[in-house]
């Protein structure tokens, strides 16, 4: 139910072997690949595995506990600038910001 309030029907679900995702597929999501981190499987052998959103989600609870709590109403933004970030981890941040800021009208 709360994957079905959050997650367009159309998805592509990438999942581990997590037995709350059993029921994915009978209720509609047809787009739902998974990987059993029990059995020692990291990807299905097609490309599909859960590690990206897994580093994310790492990197995000690490960024985010500095800050020990964020207020509901902020949480998105914080989020946004944790994926710009993330997305972007390999380069410099200051220089890509710059570069926006001197061509963008604001």
């Amino acid at each position: 139910a709360i994957i079905r309030g959050h997650a367009d029907i159309n998805s592509v679900l990438h999942t581990d072997g997590w037995r709350g995702y059993d029921g994915l597929v009978d209720v509609g999501f047809e787009k739902h690949f998974r990987v059993n981190h029990g059995n020692d499987e990291f990807s299905d052998g097609k490309g599909n595995h859960v590690n990206g959103i897994e580093s994310f989600w790492g990197f995000a609870k690490h960024r985010l506990a500095k800050f020990k709590g964020i207020h509901k109403h902020l949480f998105e933004i914080h989020l946004k600038e944790t994926e710009f970030r993330f997305n972007h981890r390999e380069q410099n941040i200051y220089k890509i910001l710059l570069k926006w800021f001197r061509t963008e009208k604001i």
